[in-house]
């Protein structure tokens, strides 16, 4: 059962990093479904929240702990992102943008590999854009119906993480049929497992 799957959020380890291949890129859809006023006003106000995404800390030690994890993730996006400034503000960015969500940022970042391969201009056949392949439809939905914005860094990462935490909402909790509903394959398991294969890369 799908259950299990779930377990692989706490199990996770970096000493895991062997374990899964890095998957080609292959970007589902999500599906156009009618949002009620209030949902579409919700999601709506927390795309369009211009806060930026700078990190801040109550204390020294979770400063350093985010260092750390910045330096620990450079190093393994290195081969994808190779220049330091963009892999800099490319992390940053999928941080501040996950803890805004709610979201565990090792699955934010499983998913954008899964999603991308990490290519800031993907397109799928489906028309999905970006590193978090998200579907124009949603700039329409809760945006200012512009698309091509979902081309730009901090948007399509601000877009992904509110329509997965959306999903999870939506799916009271359950990761296996939040990252179907992301993909358009709510119920299979291939795309959940590739995610949270992918996620295990990306703990630390």
């Amino acid at each position: 059962g799908h259950v299990s799957r779930r377990l692989c959020l706490t199990g996770a380890a970096a000493g895991a990093l062997t374990l899964a291949l890095p998957q080609p890129a292959r970007a589902g859809a999500q599906l156009e479904e009618p949002l009620i006023d209030s949902v579409r006003t919700a999601l709506s106000s927390a795309v369009h929240n211009k806060a930026p995404p700078l990190p801040e800390f109550a204390t020294t030690e979770s400063r350093m702990a985010y260092l750390r994890w910045l330096g620990e993730m450079s190093e393994r996006l290195k081969k994808k992102i190779p220049d330091w400034p963009t892999r800099k503000e490319f992390l940053q960015t999928a941080w501040y943008e996950a803890r805004r969500s709610g979201l565990d940022v090792g699955l934010v970042l499983g998913l954008v590999q899964v999603e991308s391969n990490f290519r800031k201009f993907a397109v799928s056949s489906a028309g999905a854009r970006g590193f978090m392949q998200v579907m124009p439809f949603w700039t329409r939905v809760i945006g200012d119906a512009d698309p091509s914005k979902l081309f730009h860094m901090q948007t399509n990462l601000r877009f992904g993480c509110v329509i997965l935490r959306h999903y999870l909402n939506r799916e009271n909790g359950d990761l296996f049929l939040t990252l179907g509903r992301y993909n358009g394959s709510r119920g299979k398991a291939p795309y959940p497992d590739a995610v949270f294969a992918n996620q295990r890369l990306w703990t630390f």
